[in-house]
């Protein structure tokens, strides 16, 4: 159920990259700027966005990216 009186401040985005290497591309930096851009103009924060695959797991905001 969802209640209005309790909207969310910040969320984290999440995906995964089937072919194993969890390194961004450039489009998922450019969609994370877009993402937080868009939560930027409802109040919302981007925490992160960690991107998962084979070889582990990256951070954007632990890169600086966010």
């Amino acid at each position: 159920m969802f209640c209005f009186n309790q909207l969310a401040t910040k969320v984290g985005v999440l995906h995964n990259h089937p072919s194993g290497n969890p390194e961004p591309s450039r489009a998922d930096i450019e969609l994370t700027h877009r993402i937080a851009e868009a939560g930027r103009l409802l109040g919302i924060a981007v925490h992160d966005h960690v991107i998962v695959g084979k070889e582990g797991h990256v951070s954007l905001r632990a890169r600086g990216l966010i």
